[in-house]
């Protein structure tokens, strides 16, 4: 309980789970009918890039300060255009002091007949993210842990939506715990999407996790990396990973064209790189 996610915003982690977010919801969105995105570690919801905590640490310059400060290729910037919409609508005077969490990029993104659920453990972090959608009859907020929605709340009524997963990982039992959860959740609920964002430090956590999956039957599962340098356990990060299940099948291919880009403006070490790998088939 004391991961405190203000201290990361805006951080390469975000750049990645917002960029492919953005994508998910947009796919979402060609339909007509309504769907429902769960975030089962939501946090405050946004971000003040000047406050004494972001500040401390300064990770949103080498992340989404990057990203808007560089010269983006007309293909790339299409593909980017919902996740940086919602970050310029926030700051309209220009430069950068308010920076959406996954909920509040995902409010922004919904139509008037989808729905946002969120869920948070940490007792202040939950007071600031439900005060921030106080009224909003398209969003429930729920002081609950993370892996106990997952296996609550699943399958919602609407029966189209996608489930985002991305904990502290601070305890070292994280990854199992998530992998039952997600596990057990896709059981309820084989047709939904799963986007499980984790940072790149524990390859042998991050490869049980994908044995596990395998193993329960899962299917159509794709991975993405995107790296500024390579990074372990004793190391501060400097990559993240997502593993989705049932991904949109044109995600691939926008990542293949958006993570070459992202990792060349986030380079800041040796290793840095980008991955897209369909690691179990349909």
């Amino acid at each position: 309980m004391n991961y405190r996610h203000v201290y990361h915003a805006g951080n390469l982690g975000d750049v990645l789970k917002h960029a492919v977010l953005a994508r998910l919801i947009d796919y979402f969105k060609r339909k007509d009918k309504a769907f429902r995105l769960f975030d089962t570690h939501a946090g405050t919801g946004c971000y003040d890039l000047t406050s004494a905590e972001t500040q401390k640490t300064g990770e949103w310059q080498q992340g989404i300060g990057r990203i808007l400060a560089a010269d983006m290729p007309p293909a790339v910037a299409d593909l980017l255009a919902p996740w940086l919409g919602v970050v310029r609508a926030l700051n309209p005077d220009g430069g950068l002091k308010i920076y959406p969490g996954s909920p509040l990029l995902a409010r922004n993104l919904l139509r008037p007949i989808d729905r946002l659920t969120l869920t948070e453990l940490h007792p202040a972090d939950f007071k600031t993210l439900s005060d921030l959608f106080a009224g909003d009859h398209q969003v429930k907020t729920i002081h609950l842990d993370g892996w106990l929605a997952l296996g609550s709340f699943l399958p919602p009524k609407e029966k189209r939506g996608l489930v985002l997963i991305d904990p502290a990982y601070e305890e070292s039992d994280e990854f199992e715990r998530m992998t039952g959860a997600v596990v057990n959740g896709w059981k309820k609920w084989a047709g939904g999407t799963y986007a499980i964002w984790y940072p790149l430090k524990d390859a042998r956590a991050i490869r049980r996790m994908h044995e596990t999956f395998r193993e329960e039957g899962l299917r159509d599962v794709l991975t993405l990396e995107l790296t500024a340098g390579k990074s372990g356990p004793d190391t501060r990060m400097l990559g993240s990973g997502m593993t989705l299940i049932n991904p949109p099948f044109t995600l691939a291919d926008e990542m293949r064209v958006v993570l070459p880009w992202l990792s060349g403006v986030l380079h800041s070490a040796p290793g840095a790189g980008w991955n897209v790998t369909q690691i179990i088939g349909e």
